[in-house]
């Protein structure tokens, strides 16, 4: 997949003096917009946990407080079901035939409803076998019967019916082509259990995760369910673009949600005042699927001016291998608003403050793409300023590897929730084969920031298991600014594959009037890191996840930004104001407001409300290579 921006002669003087940057996207609740793989989890609830805890109590005491802490940080949308076995007999060998068959469905997979699963949990009582392989087939029965979804395992020893063993339970599920991916925790187990649990996991693409003792399950459990959870779906207010400019929908700043038809035109105008610029943005994120070497698309981007005039802005994304589930955003940044008339006629229908209007394409379409995709649309307007702050810098960072113990965290599904990173540090992270996921970076004026991402050693090697891997940097406007992709079989891999790190030069409002990469590097705020893990190219069954460590350094000291002309009033609220969260429960409510300090001083008016529309991938996987300029 490719970018490339294409400016014609007749807007190439404006554009080459004028901001290329965007406001930075209001942060969202990690809750908001995203559609979750419904999820079982199964708690071991045999006799054996009775046994003490290292920490106090039982270790069903222990499996009580994990499940507690991950149902009261469950996102409110989720889908989360509980099961449990071992809570209907004994242990006894008389027994044993209706043991091994003792698993309860103790809540469906529904929208989570916490207090239910709470309650559930503290009815469990354990007494009897462990029929892991029995509990496996009912949990899978729960949950729908098509899409992505997850079980998440909780056990502390083997199986004590097999067979059949677990583990062909698991393989079998596979087999049939069933979209499950199967997630074990190991709690205080020995090292017969943890290689039973481990072939559950790798059969069906999932991860085996050790917990020592109680608290280590507390802390293991919600970042496992979290990843068995994560999925994408786009957010925004409605709007609806239309074939002709004259009835095009004002986009007020912000994020909006449209469909998108193949090869055909949709408007949206944008108010501009004078000396202003107006950031435009789409994305959209393609399904996974079959031939996926054939699968390319393309997005363009057309501005116009006064009377529908063609302003000779025109801009496209495309994206190859689309069916790998592919992510793809173009961006448009108009500054015509701040040239003054020219005395021309046509040439001044493009100057000046007013309605500008965004035709957005789906151009190119792929034989195997869907009828209709959803679109994420991100307006953004900022005004001039007085001091644009230091000059600009043109030189990128140098990349120091950052040392001390690496932290575990979870990357979002798309943009719009992306994990936050809190600056310098070695962090890591599980990604299942076919995801593509999403981290960012507070970055200050006068900062830059340099990363590299190490793939590990996988359960698998060999070219039977290769994948595409890549990670793509953007800035707050989801604007690309470097990306490296290659080749992955098992083996530990780094990326970028030439350089030390991916880096950019220190953010400073004059990078914008700086030809090539550099001016997109001009707004403080959110930069995004995204990592990506393709599908395997030739083996069509389950394969285990792969570990991955992002090395990340924020490097210089934070400086003055810019003044803006509207001064004080701006500083009140309109910059840097609270982004008002999204919510998934009506497209027309608003939710409560979170602060977001730091973020580049812009207008971005946060989005006021949500609609949520699944996109059919387990987790959206995007590849951008990198923008050609012209």
């Amino acid at each position: 997949m490719y970018l490339n921006r294409v400016l014609a002669a007749a807007a190439a003087a404006v554009i080459a003096s004028v901001p290329v940057a965007m406001p930075a996207l209001a942060q969202q609740s990690p809750q908001a917009g995203t559609e979750y793989a419904p999820t079982m989890l199964v708690l071991d609830a045999s006799g054996s946990m009775l046994a003490a805890d290292p920490g106090g109590g039982t270790k069903m005491d222990a499996a009580k407080n994990a499940v507690r802490s991950f149902v009261t940080a469950a996102p409110d949308n989720a889908k989360v079901g509980l099961a449990a076995y071992g809570t209907g007999t004994g242990n006894s060998d008389a027994e044993k035939t209706a043991g091994c068959q003792d698993v309860q469905i103790l809540h469906p997979a529904e929208t989570v409803d916490k207090p239910a699963l709470t309650a559930a949990t503290d009815g469990i009582v354990p007494r009897g076998y462990t029929p892991i392989g029995a509990s496996l087939r009912a949990a899978a029965a729960a949950l729908p019967q098509e899409g992505p979804r997850s079980i998440v395992l909780v056990s502390d020893g083997l199986d004590t019916c097999a067979p059949p063993d677990p583990c062909d339970i698991a393989r079998e599920l596979s087999a049939q082509g069933n979209d499950i991916v199967m997630h074990a925790i190991g709690f205080g187990v020995d090292d017969a259990s943890r290689a039973q649990l481990t072939c559950i996991a790798q059969n069906t693409g999932g991860t085996y995760t050790d917990a020592a003792d109680g608290a280590a399950l507390e802390q293991v459990l919600p970042r496992v369910s979290a990843v068995a959870l994560r999925s994408y779906a786009p957010v925004g207010t409605p709007i609806a673009g239309t074939p002709e400019y004259r009835e095009a929908p004002v986009a007020e700043p912000g994020q909006h949600l449209d469909v998108l038809k193949p090869k055909n035109k949709q408007y949206y105008a944008v108010d501009v005042p004078d000396a202003a610029t107006a950031y435009f943005s789409a994305t959209v994120s393609f399904p996974r699927g079959d031939d996926a070497v054939s699968s390319n698309n393309r997005l363009d981007i057309r501005v116009y001016g006064d009377d529908g005039h063609d302003c000779n802005a025109f801009e496209f994304a495309q994206a190859t291998r689309s069916t790998d589930g592919v992510a793809l955003t173009v961006s448009s940044v108009w500054a015509g608003a701040a040239e003054p008339e020219s005395g021309s006629f046509g040439t001044d229908k493009c100057r000046g403050g007013g309605r500008y209007y965004f035709a957005l394409e789906w151009g190119h379409v792929a034989d195997n793409a869907p009828a209709l995709l959803p679109v994420e649309l991100s307006v953004g307007v900022e005004p001039g300023v007085t001091d644009p702050g230091p000059a600009a810098q043109p030189t990128a960072v140098e990349f120091t590897a950052p040392g001390g113990t690496p932290a575990p965290v979870t990357g979002g599904g798309s943009f719009n929730v992306a994990a936050d990173l809190p600056g310098t540090g070695r962090y890591t992270d599980t990604v299942q084969r076919g995801e593509f996921v999403f981290y960012r970076v507070k970055v200050d004026w006068g900062q830059g920031l340099a990363y590299r991402v190490r793939f590990g050693d996988s359960a698998e090697r060999g070219s039977e298991y290769t994948s595409n891997i890549a990670t793509t940097l953007y800035n707050p406007y989801r604007g690309e600014l470097d990306s490296s992709t290659t080749s992955y079989a098992g083996t530990e891999r780094i990326l970028p594959i030439n350089d030390p790190a991916l880096a950019t030069v220190p953010v400073r409002y004059l990078n914008r009037e700086e030809r090539g990469e550099v001016a997109d590097q001009a707004v403080a705020g959110r930069h995004y890191i995204a990592v990506k893990l393709s599908p395997t190219i030739h083996s069509t069954r389950a394969v285990a996840p792969v570990p991955i460590e992002l090395e990340v350094a924020v490097i210089g000291e934070p400086e003055p930004g810019p003044q803006y002309a509207d001064g004080d009033a701006a500083a009140e609220g309109t910059f840097g104001e609270e982004s008002k969260r999204v919510t998934a429960d009506d497209s027309a409510q608003q939710a409560g407001e979170t602060s977001d300090s730091g973020i580049s001083p812009l207008v971005w008016v946060a989005v006021a409300a949500a609609t949520v529309v699944a996109v059919a991938a387990f987790a959206g996987a995007l590849l951008l290579a990198r923008r050609r300029k012209h």
